[in-house]
Parts: structure tokens; C-alpha cells; sequence
């Protein structure tokens, strides 16, 4: 059985919310719960394993039952740090020879297409991860000067990133460095090649009021 770790730790400041933003509403339904249908969707089986604040445990467990939220999924208290996060919830899972995707919580727009390809090329190649091609210029800063570097050799990451159990499992018993910006950056510090995929556009990071206003433009158009 194949597992997915969904990490939720977000807080409500940047969209000036009482309540974080994993819990924010999305087409009547809390961003978190579009984010678990997704991978529901993929497959039926999969274990899912929900990274929360332990403060936020019963907000959430109260939203499960507002909104009459019956999937399966287990919820793991979190760590101080995402790499802990994370790490809490690799060691609930007991197979090591399946997958494991990681997700943000809050990217509640990913495709199945995004999924299908990052575990059909994980199985292949021990991990995937989802990216996109940069649209705007960019620049490099070097105290007071800049100058253009050609996007073409750009990539934008995005979620779910998506291993073999065992190989990252083995990768977070590690120790924490300041340098593990995601998943792919704990496995590649093994000396793991980190393989790219094509992700979705739509598949943003909703981290304030302009990206939920964009997340739910593309839901009407969805």
C-alpha cells in the first residue's frame, strides 16, 4: 500500500484569518480536505497521514465532522521543524518497498495527471518531484549589481514529492540541517540523484488573499 504525508502546519497571518490557512474554505470545503480528496481520488487504498499543529488537532477533528468528512486518514502531531514534521509521519508507516508522496497541504489544485506521473516515475527511478517552468524573467543580485539568467535551466518545485518508502525513510534518519528546503533536499544530501517531472500550473501554494482568490477562479473554470 502506497502512503501520502500531507504537512498542514500553516497559520492564518498572511491572509489576516482567525484560523489557519490549511483550514481557510475552498469551494465550501476546507483547503486541507481538497488536498486529501486528490490523492483519495488517485487511489481509493492509500494511506493517508495528516501532519497537524497538536493545537490545531481539534479544530480539525471539528471540521471533519462540520462537513461530514468520512475519508480515511491518520492524524500525526508535529514537530518544530517540517524536517521533524515529516519524520514524525514516515515512522507511523510500516512497508518500506512501496511509495510515499509528501504534499503541502495547501496545494489543493494538484492534478491527478501531476500524481499519476510522480509515482508511475518513482517507481521507476526512486523518486519524482513536480515542476514547472518559470514565465517571468529572473535576475541574479550580487550586492549592487544584476544580471539575466536564462530561465530555459530554471524549474519552479512543487508538491507531491514522491519516494520510495525505504529510500527516505533512510534519508530523514539523517541529521536536520538548514539547507532541507524540501523532501528532494534531504534525499539528495544521500547523494541521490533527484529525478524531475512535469507538473500542473494550477497546482499553487495557497499561502495569502490573492493566491485563494486565484485558487478559486480556477475552480469556476476547472
Amino acid at each position: 500500500m502506497n502512503s501520502v504525508i500531507i504537512v498542514a502546519g500553516g497559520s492564518g497571518s498572511r491572509f489576516k484569518s482567525n484560523i489557519p490557512k490549511q483550514f481557510v474554505e475552498l469551494k465550501g470545503k476546507p483547503i486541507l480536505m481538497h488536498s486529501i480528496i486528490a490523492f483519495y481520488k488517485f487511489q481509493k487504498d492509500i494511506e493517508i497521514i495528516i501532519i497537524l499543529p497538536e493545537k490545531q488537532l481539534d479544530f480539525w477533528y471539528s471540521l471533519c465532522k462540520k462537513h461530514d468528512f468520512n475519508i480515511k486518514h491518520k492524524v500525526i502531531k508535529g514537530g518544530k521543524t517540517r524536517f521533524e514534521s515529516v519524520k514524525n509521519g514516515l515512522d507511523t508507516i510500516k512497508l518500506s518497498e512501496n511509495m510515499v508522496a509528501i504534499h503541502d497541504g495547501v496545494r489543493p489544485l494538484v492534478s491527478q495527471d501531476t500524481i499519476e506521473r510522480c509515482f508511475n516515475e518513482a517507481k521507476i527511478s526512486g523518486n519524482a518531484i513536480p515542476t514547472i517552468l518559470p514565465v517571468d524573467s529572473v535576475r541574479q543580485v550580487s550586492g549592487n549589481t544584476n544580471s539575466p539568467i536564462d530561465r530555459s535551466g530554471l524549474r519552479l518545485i512543487q508538491t507531491p514529492q514522491v519516494f520510495k518508502t525505504g529510500i527516505l525513510k533512510n534519508a530523514y534518519n539523517q541529521a536536520y540541517k538548514e539547507m532541507f528546503t524540501d523532501d528532494a533536499s534531504v534525499l539528495e544530501a544521500m547523494g541521490e540523484q533527484i529525478k524531475l517531472v512535469e507538473g500542473n500550473r494550477e497546482n499553487i501554494k495557497i499561502t495569502n488573499n490573492i493566491d485563494l482568490i486565484l485558487a478559486k477562479a480556477l475552480c469556476n473554470i476547472a
